[in-house]
């Protein structure tokens, strides 16, 4: 965490217009795979690629926003058992990683995906869509957005 707070200082005094630079940075260094980030730490380390991806979930390009003052938000978000986010859509690309759980979402052709606790994935953006509980846990992810100062990692629908 502290090697993550650092690198959001570094990001904001120095990165300002380099959000694409800091989001690939830190997948790296979060195992995407995007650099040798397992040769940069000692023998003991273990760095596990958890995903690595030029497309959102429904095969879309990602595309980072070109305006505004560049801000990452993590979050962590639960959804209870039987619950749903309800129907929204993303304007800002957003990893997620569930840690417990499972959640299926629906976009709005009626196509679903259903991913369980130890998978990543690139949330769809501009994309209405809904999330469901189904399990028997409260489904928790931890979330990451890259966008602007400002712009909320969700709009409901």
């Amino acid at each position: 965490m502290a090697l993550l707070g650092g690198l959001l200082i570094v990001y904001k005094s120095r990165m300002k217009h380099f959000a694409p630079a800091l989001f690939l940075g830190l997948c790296s260094l979060c195992g995407f795979g995007l650099l040798r980030a397992q040769d940069a730490y000692k023998p003991e380390i273990r760095v596990e690629k958890l995903l690595k991806t030029s497309l959102d979930s429904a095969g879309h390009p990602i595309v980072y926003p070109k305006e505004g003052e560049p801000e990452v938000t993590g979050a962590l978000v639960t959804i209870p058992v039987g619950g749903e986010t309800g129907w929204h859509i993303h304007t800002i690309p957003c990893v997620a990683y569930v840690i417990e759980g499972e959640v299926t979402v629906q976009w709005e052709d009626g196509s679903t995906r259903t991913i369980k606790a130890g998978e990543a994935f690139a949330e769809v953006v501009n994309l209405k869509h809904n999330g469901f509980n189904h399990g028997k846990v409260p489904a928790k992810l931890i979330m990451f957005a890259i966008g602007t100062t400002g712009t909320p990692i969700a709009v409901k629908q």
